[in-house]
């Protein structure tokens, strides 16, 4: 089955191409058949995954799966939470959003620095489709006070998952998968497949 990813994201496809490896799912990028980035105009989570995916559906004509994640932050209410990709300014800039997150942060101590990261995907098997397939993941941890880690993508290196003693950026491509919020959105969304779409 070809799925189409309304994303441009290349950390997220290839995380998400992992995850959905050996599915019988093939994941292309929205920017491969020439599909631009949607506007992200709502209030919700789920509401900017819906219009992500009808914009990739509607200019593809293939079914669309949409992510829509963030990081919240329990000491600054939430924030960035929807505004996480773009919470520095220039969407898409991980360095400058960690550099903000850090300062926002500033003296803050470890108990106070409890935060989760969200993700919901959508899945329409059509752009006019009434009934999309939307599940949901959180992983929970806190912020650390400097990056560390290597790999990973967005605000891993900061995020400390308590129960490894790992940053996100630290862990095993495959241990990180098991417990992150996409990787329990993906085996949701996969458990609901598996009577096919």
């Amino acid at each position: 089955m070809k799925l189409v990813l309304a994303s441009s994201n290349h950390g997220k496809l290839e995380e998400l191409r992992g995850l959905l490896a050996g599915g019988g799912i093939e994941l292309l990028a929205q920017s491969d058949l020439g599909v631009d980035d949607a506007e992200e105009t709502a209030t919700t989570f789920v509401e900017n995954a819906l219009i992500k995916a009808r914009h990739a559906s509607r200019l593809t004509g293939l079914p669309a799966l949409a992510d829509d994640s963030g990081i919240c932050v329990d000491a600054l209410g939430g924030a960035p939470g929807l505004y996480s990709a773009r919470y520095a300014g220039e969407h898409g800039n991980a360095g400058r959003n960690i550099d903000k997150l850090l300062e926002a942060l500033a003296g803050v101590p470890d108990e106070r620095r409890g935060a989760h990261f969200y993700c919901v995907l959508v899945l329409l098997r059509h752009a006019g489709d009434p009934q999309p397939l939307i599940v949901e993941g959180e992983w929970h941890g806190r912020i650390l006070h400097a990056r560390r880690g290597e790999g990973g993508h967005g605000y891993d290196p900061v995020f400390l998952d308590p129960g490894y003693g790992q940053s996100a950026a630290e862990m095993e491509l495959s241990l990180k998968n098991g417990l992150s919020h996409r990787g329990k959105a993906l085996a949701a969304l996969k458990q609901r497949l598996a009577g096919g779409l």
